[in-house]
């Protein structure tokens, strides 16, 4: 059973918050206190759990909320003075409108909207549960560096299939679109990834995406995959960064 509930002992605007929630996404709402334990009231299935501080999917193997973790562990990189193969690839003025088709727990969005002074990231994203954990993370999580606080700020997310979005935008939209497909080779050592992966949509880009994404993009595309995948081998792209140890690439394709 899929439903939605609150933390133990809610307050009213958790419950307000819940009902709301349950309303939106047409699934039941099923207070605390009648249902204690979780893996029982769930069957096998998940539930939305609106806690007083963020809102997270339960599920027997674990739990999924949005954490700004891994963009926090770039950064540190690059104020390093380390390489960011996808801050490199992209070459931002700070003025960009950026399309990042697959938004997930938007790690590389947030990243790429702390280098835009005055433009800002639109996020799609597929799946329903990915999207209610992610949206909410992006309104209400407060974290202690400013820089993530003030990128969150510059993100607009919707929830829709980039196919149909892209069909029906305008030519030359966005100055750049990104597209972060899951890998077909996992990275299962991926601690921030793993959770959401039974909530995560699959799928293979092919050729009629690609020219979908031109279509929309000024400048250029650019598109990720583990250096395993068959991605490059499928999609001509102009140039390919990343590095042999991390085997994540980032392929781009500048508009002509």
């Amino acid at each position: 059973m899929i439903f939605v509930t609150t933390s133990h002992d809610p307050d009213e605007k958790q419950v307000q918050r819940a009902l709301e929630l349950a309303k939106e996404l047409n699934l039941p709402y099923l207070p605390r206190k009648d249902h204690p334990n979780l893996s029982t009231a769930t069957c096998g299935e998940y539930c939305y759990v609106v806690e007083k501080e963020r809102i997270v999917v339960k599920y027997d193997k674990g739990e999924f909320f949005f954490h700004p973790s891994m963009a926090k562990v770039r950064m540190k990189n690059i104020q390093k003075g380390l390489k960011d193969h996808l801050i490199d690839c992209l070459k931002l003025t700070g003025t960009e409108i950026i399309l990042d088709t697959t938004f997930g727990l938007g790690t590389e969005a947030i990243l790429m909207a702390a280098f835009l002074s005055s433009g800002k990231v639109v996020g799609l994203e597929a799946s329903a549960e990915i999207f209610v954990v992610v949206r909410d993370g992006l309104r209400n999580y407060r974290a202690k560096e400013r820089w993530i606080n003030d990128a969150m700020k510059k993100i607009e997310l919707f929830r829709a299939d980039f196919r149909e979005f892209l069909h029906s935008s305008n030519p030359e939209s966005y100055d750049v679109v990104y597209c972060d497909p899951m890998f077909e080779n996992p990275v299962f050592e991926s601690s921030s990834m793993n959770p959401l992966r039974p909530f995560a949509v699959y799928g293979t880009l092919d050729a009629n995406d690609v020219e979908l994404m031109l279509k929309v993009a000024k400048k250029k595309v650019v598109l990720k995959a583990h250096a395993k995948d068959t991605l490059f081998k499928r999609i001509l792209v102009d140039k390919i960064f990343g590095s042999k140890k991390s085997q994540v690439l980032y392929g781009v394709i500048e508009k002509k």
